[in-house]
């Protein structure tokens, strides 16, 4: 039986071809390498928003419920939070995307001191499929990540995050 999805639960799938091919590498300079390189926010029943090389978009969901490389997140999350979530990732649609993000944060994890290059991504008002998801949940209140920015969160972030979470919760079943 399929999991119903929630406004506001976000997914993780792969980016097929060159986007795809460019985003992997960009998470494997930055340490996460991860099958996983993309990510959106449901909407509602019909649709997603996800951030592409075009910009952030409104895309049908049903062009991920049949893919089986897709995982969801499973936070617990109140109404007021999934309406939160919503309301400001709806807000971002038209967003431009950046690559640029991937090599402010590879310099970031490298320990070279770029400011420039941070301050740009920062302050650009671009934004990459995660730093979306982490930002509309930042929005309701809801941190994914205790201290890392948004604009510092890859695809395998979240799904490393993903699966921390998942492993914390099986291994309490036993005690």
């Amino acid at each position: 039986m399929k999991r119903q999805l929630k406004p506001g639960d976000f997914g993780l799938t792969r980016i097929k071809g060159w986007t795809g091919i460019w985003v992997s590498l960009g998470q494997w300079l930055n340490g996460d390498a991860s099958k996983y390189t993309h990510a959106f926010v449901v909407v509602d029943e019909n649709y997603i928003i996800e951030a592409q090389p075009g910009g952030a978009v409104l895309t049908p969901l049903a062009d991920y419920l049949e893919r089986t490389d897709v995982v969801y997140s499973n936070f617990s999350l109140t109404q007021v939070e999934r309406d939160r979530i919503v309301k400001r990732a709806q807000e971002l649609e038209g967003v431009p995307y950046s690559f640029l993000d991937y090599v402010a944060i590879a310099l970031v994890r490298l320990g070279i001191k770029a400011d420039r290059v941070v301050d740009r991504v920062v302050s650009s008002g671009h934004l990459i499929c995660s730093q979306l998801v982490t930002e509309v949940y930042e929005s309701a209140g809801v941190y994914i990540f205790d201290n890392t920015p948004p604009w510092l969160v890859t695809p395998g972030d979240l799904a490393n995050r993903l699966l921390e979470l998942n492993s914390a919760s099986t291994s309490n079943y036993g005690n």
